[in-house]
């Protein structure tokens, strides 16, 4: 890797800004409003736009995760780069890596044990599954192009082999014990079936892995399908973004870049698709199923493209001003909007009134508040931002 010092790239921040935002926003509760108002269209729209697709397909939300792992990728040039200009040795930036990988997975762990009895050891949150990956992601941002290629190939080719060798239920499986029925709408047919929700390869490790920790209770599912093993395709999905980041930092014309993610973009997703249709390895986030790291690293190329062409080619800076704000402090981000929450909530209840979200009727509810509590939590990361402020794993 070159030793330049590098430039701060601002529709890096915009963009991790922007899918920061999306998580955000969660609390605005679309969904509840959807159903205390079920004629309406352009509600059921936002709503199915802020949660989970149940297992095969995409949402807008079902792109935050995938975003935010790529965009680990983006920023790892740039990052070794910066180090080394400083004359910081591999050991001393393989040490940090292993450092940072620790935290972010018991950030992970932390973050998913709030309000339990114990520790909740559980590898599926966002932070987790990047900590998991990101020393390989390191080792791999070393080596030539074409070899970042073979691994990536080589990870996505191997997983989905992985899963196709796991056998499929028998004819007497116990589908309610791990939260599904035989007949669920969702579940896959033939040889798809080898993806469906706790059936599958990756399930299976984690009724082992898991049980390895001590837990409130034994493991036997995760109600949304999610598992451990999917931080080896969502290194799939890093190393992605390592390339784009080393095609981001090259000397090549910044519109050239701008054609050649877009390109990438749409190819990836046609590849992503065309796997998803035939049934040869379905698009399942929850799961990160190979196909899905090729449909979704498609649209984080698109949506690269399209944040760097409007804020760095165009210099639309000071009109995502505020997005900048929360993808310069996204750790800090993500921390606030797990933790403060209520706390927001209350505080307005006890020094406004206990009703406040009230003012435009109760089906509005969930808008009010959260729109108080996304607002609060922006003018806390605005304040962090103006005094400099920034936290740095």
């Amino acid at each position: 890797m070159a030793t330049a010092l590098p430039t701060r790239i601002s529709s890096v921040d915009v963009y991790r800004g922007f899918v920061m935002f999306l998580m955000m926003a969660e609390v605005l509760e679309f969904g509840h409003i959807s159903k205390s108002l079920p004629e309406s269209s352009f509600w059921a729209f936002l709503a199915f736009h802020q949660d989970h697709v149940e297992w095969v397909g995409c949402s807008l939300h079902d792109l935050i995760q995938p975003s935010f792992s790529f965009l680990v990728g983006v920023a790892l040039p740039y990052s070794i780069a910066s180090r080394i200009a400083k004359g910081q040795s591999f050991g001393a930036l393989f040490g940090h890596t292993l450092q940072r990988s620790l935290i972010l997975i018991f950030l992970g762990i932390f973050l998913r044990s709030m309000h339990r009895e114990q520790t909740n050891f559980t590898f599926e949150d966002t932070l987790t599954q990047i900590g998991l990956g990101y020393p390989f992601l390191f080792l791999v941002g070393f080596r030539p192009f074409r070899t970042q290629l073979i691994i990536l190939c080589t990870i996505l080719v191997g997983y989905w082999l992985a899963f196709v060798l796991y056998p499929l239920p028998g004819a007497g499986f116990d589908y309610a014990a791990v939260g599904v029925t035989s007949d669920w709408e969702h579940n896959l047919k033939g040889f798809a079936a080898h993806w469906n929700k706790n059936t599958n390869l990756a399930w299976s490790f984690d009724q082992w892995f898991l049980n390895l920790f001590s837990r409130e209770k034994p493991f036997i599912r995760n109600g949304g399908g999610y598992a451990t093993l999917s931080f080896i395709p969502t290194l799939g999905t890093m190393i992605l973004g390592l390339v784009a980041g080393q095609w981001l930092k090259n000397k090549d014309l910044p519109i050239e870049k701008v054609k050649r993610f877009a390109i990438i973009g749409v190819g990836l997703l046609i590849v992503g698709s065309i796997l998803n249709w035939t049934g040869i390895c379905p698009n399942v986030k929850r799961i990160w199923t190979p196909s899905w790291v090729l449909f979704s690293g498609g649209w984080c190329f698109i949506l690269l493209a399209a944040f760097y062409w409007i804020v760095d080619i165009k210099n639309y800076k000071k009109a995502f001003f505020w997005l900048m704000v929360i993808g310069m402090n996204s750790i800090a981000a993500y921390v606030i909007s797990h933790t403060l929450v209520e706390f927001i909530h209350h505080s307005f209840q006890i020094h406004v009134a206990k009703t406040y979200d009230q003012w435009f009727g109760e089906a509005y509810a969930p808008l009010v508040h959260g729109s108080v509590i996304l607002f609060s939590e922006w003018l806390i990361l605005y304040w962090m931002n103006r005094n400099r402020i920034f936290v740095r794993i």
